[in-house]
C-alpha cells in the first residue's frame, strides 16, 4: 500500500498500464443532490480533507483483509478520483490491465458526503467487490448464460441472427443474475471493512437515504435501499 490517491480524468491512469478495463460490477445510482433540510454537508475543504483521513484509515485494512481472505490476487488496491466536474456522484471498483485493483471516486461523491463514516463504507463497499471477485465471478456467470443462451437457440433452429442475438441476450441475463446478491454481499463486507477501521457503517449507509430505490425489479442491478440498509445493521451487530 503506497497511500497515494491519483487523479484522473477520463478515466485514464495516469503512470500505470492503461485504460481500465471497462467490466465493474454495477456502480451505485447516481446519488440526488445533497440540498435535503437539516443535513449540512461539509465545506469543500472539510471534504477533501475527511476523503484523505478516511482512506489512509480505511485502504490498509481493506488490503489486510483481502490479503487474509484470498489467494493469488492483487491486493494492493489503487485509490483514483475521478477529476472530471461533469460526473455524477458515484463510486466503482475495477482492475487495471496488470490486475491491480482500482477503487474509484467521483469529486461529486466526495461532496456529497455528509461525513467520514459515508466515505468509509462506500471505500470498503468497494474493496469488497474486489476482495470477492465478483468481476470474475459475473463474467464467468455472464459466459455461461450466453453459451448455454446460444445452444437452445441452435437446437431450436434459429438462424444467426437470432443465434447472435440469443448469445447476447443470455450474457446480459447472466451479468445481472446475480448483480443483488453481489451487492449485498458487498455491503455486508464493506460494512465489517469500515467497522473495524473504527467508522460506524450504520450511519455511513444513510447516504442509502439519498439514493433513488430501484425497489425489487426484475434483473435489477441493485437491490432495494431498505435491505441494504438492514444488512448493513445486522453486520454490525453481529461484529459487536
Amino acid at each position: 500500500m503506497d497511500g497515494k490517491i491519483v487523479l484522473v480524468a477520463g478515466f485514464l491512469l495516469s503512470g500505470c498500464t492503461g485504460l481500465y478495463m471497462p467490466m465493474d460490477p454495477a456502480p451505485l445510482p447516481q446519488m440526488q443532490p445533497a440540498d435535503q433540510p437539516g443535513q449540512p454537508t461539509m465545506t469543500p475543504d472539510q471534504a477533501v480533507a475527511t476523503f484523505v483521513q478516511v482512506i489512509e484509515r480505511v485502504e490498509p485494512l481493506a488490503e489486510r483483509l483481502c490479503l487474509e481472505r484470498t489467494r493469488g490476487i492483487n491486493c494492493d488496491i489503487e485509490i483514483v478520483v475521478d477529476g472530471r466536474p461533469n460526473q455524477p456522484p458515484n463510486a466503482f471498483q475495477t482492475v487495471d490491465r496488470a490486475g491491480r485493483p482500482i477503487v474509484g471516486f467521483t469529486v461529486a461523491l466526495i461532496a456529497d458526503a455528509r461525513n467520514a463514516d459515508e466515505i468509509a463504507f462506500v471505500m470498503g463497499h468497494e474493496a469488497a467487490h474486489h476482495i470477492a471477485g465478483h468481476i470474475p465471478r459475473r463474467a464467468e456467470t455472464a459466459q455461461t448464460s450466453a453459451i448455454l443462451a446460444s445452444v437452445l437457440a441452435q437446437a431450436s433452429g434459429a438462424g444467426p441472427e437470432a443465434v447472435r442475438a440469443a448469445t447476447s441476450f443470455g450474457a446480459e441475463v447472466g451479468s445481472r443474475r446475480y448483480s443483488k446478491d453481489f451487492e449485498l454481499e458487498a455491503d455486508a463486507l464493506g460494512a465489517e471493512i469500515a467497522f473495524l477501521a473504527g467508522f460506524d457503517p450504520v450511519r455511513g449507509a444513510q447516504f442509502f437515504s439519498r439514493l433513488p430505490d430501484p425497489g425489487d425489479q426484475f434483473l435489477g442491478s441493485h437491490p432495494p435501499n431498505a435491505q441494504r440498509q438492514a444488512v448493513v445493521a445486522q453486520t454490525v451487530a453481529s461484529l459487536r
